[in-house]
């Protein structure tokens, strides 16, 4: 069953998940992660 269409407006927030498929790690090494949170700072820097 596929998930409702997401309503977007200008301003809006959206929750960000992340977690591995039957707990497998979703990062190689704890540089990707950095990267990861990187970029996501930098998303919700964005105006």
């Amino acid at each position: 069953m596929s998930r409702k269409l997401r309503i977007q407006y200008p301003g809006a927030m959206y929750h960000v998940m992340n977690r591995g498929d039957q707990r497998e790690d979703i990062f190689r090494d704890g540089d990707d992660r950095e990267k990861f949170l990187c970029t996501v700072g930098e998303a919700c820097a964005k105006p």
